[in-house]
């Protein structure tokens, strides 16, 4: 028997050309026909050619263009324009298919320095799953809480399927703004306050819906090698002269952290070496550390005892939440995930990582 050839999201992503969370998108709504191989999302040949029949019979090019939303193409993405126009964060352009935003300078803006948006996201359908199938929620974020947290959603619920991407902290709530995601995870300080996340949250998801939960909270600092032999203590330190920094994607909350430091403090990004060279990850940012490529770097407690061979500078407790929307269809399964994280059970998972404070787990913050 000739196996049939299939396909992960990413390969589909990369042969539509289209973004990883649109595929999902495709999959929630039915769209496109989907299965689990273990936690990877699976899709045949044959029903990728089904789609992209039904797509082409679907309505002529005429018809799409009259059909378009106002700052949309006539594939119903946000156009170029649009995200330029109507962007929350500072100098954004447009978001690549890896949901990373391109800005035009290297800085996040802080909340008091964006611009609220002045149009709400349609989603009208989207999540609806088609009868006897279960319904995926994308969950963005890195941290291993929510590999934990899926598993007791799925435990609890065979009636929802917890998808997840692996982006930043502002990338995901710009993600869930244009109706692409359905739980956040963020930890993005406001240096101006000293908050954590609720400033951005506000600006970013006017219009919607939504209800703020703490996760935990964590130590967050600095990455050196061990010995700290350029004595990094303080955010102060940065200013050394030909100090070479291991830095994050712009828009992960780590990032954010940094460029608001820097600027609390009055030192240029300029003068740090490799401020322009980015990982994707907390782990990625230790390794250059442990390996003697870079002297500093900004993450969290637990990379560090991973990685091994870099001693960690804690500075900041900073608050993980989750967001979820509110809206038709959400109810039951956000009461659901509270119930999680109230629970006796998954506070004792996350107590076994060292550093992960678990006193305001599952506390609403927030609600609008």
């Amino acid at each position: 028997m000739t196996e049939e050839q299939s396909y992960t999201t990413e390969e589909i992503a990369k042969l539509l050309k289209i973004s990883k969370l649109t595929v999902y998108d495709l999959i929630k709504k039915g769209d496109l026909v989907a299965y689990r191989v273990g936690k990877q999302m699976r899709i045949d040949a044959a029903d990728l050619d089904a789609y992209k029949r039904r797509s082409k019979q679907l309505q002529s090019p005429a018809q799409a263009q009259q059909n378009a939303l106002p700052g949309t193409t006539t594939t119903g993405q946000l156009s170029t324009d649009a995200v330029q126009r109507h962007s929350p964060v500072a100098g954004l352009s447009t978001v690549t298919g890896q949901g990373e935003p391109q800005t035009s300078n290297n800085r996040i803006a802080s909340p008091s320095q964006m611009a609220a948006p002045s149009f709400a996201s349609s989603s009208a359908g989207y999540g609806q799953n088609i009868a006897g199938a279960a319904r995926h929620l994308v969950i963005t974020g890195q941290d291993v809480s929510l590999d934990i947290l899926m598993r007791h959603m799925e435990r609890q619920s065979r009636d929802i399927r917890p998808l997840r991407s692996f982006m930043g902290s502002l990338d995901g709530l710009i993600s869930m703004y244009r109706g692409e995601s359905d739980l956040v995870s963020t930890h993005l300080l406001d240096g101006d306050t000293g908050e954590y996340n609720l400033p951005y949250i506000r600006k970013i998801l006017t219009g919607w819906s939504y209800v703020v939960v703490n996760l935990l909270s964590r130590p967050a600092g600095l990455y050196v090698p061990r010995g700290n032999p350029r004595q990094l203590n303080d955010w102060t330190d940065l200013n050394q002269s030909d100090l070479r920094l291991a830095n994050r994607e712009k828009g992960s909350g780590a990032r954010v952290l940094l460029d608001e430091q820097l600027r609390l403090h009055g030192i240029p990004a300029s003068g740090l070496l490799g401020y322009d060279v980015e990982e994707t990850s907390h782990m990625g940012v230790a390794a250059k550390v442990s390996s003697g490529e870079a002297d500093v770097g900004v993450g969290i407690e637990k990379a560090a005892r991973l990685v091994g061979q870099v001693d960690f500078i804690p500075l900041v407790q900073e608050r993980y939440d989750l967001v979820m929307l509110r809206k038709q269809g959400n109810e039951a399964w956000i009461e659901s995930v509270l119930h999680i994280l109230r629970s006796p059970e998954f506070r004792q998972e996350l107590r076994a990582f060292e550093g992960y404070d678990v006193s305001r787990t599952g506390e609403v913050l927030f609600e609008a």
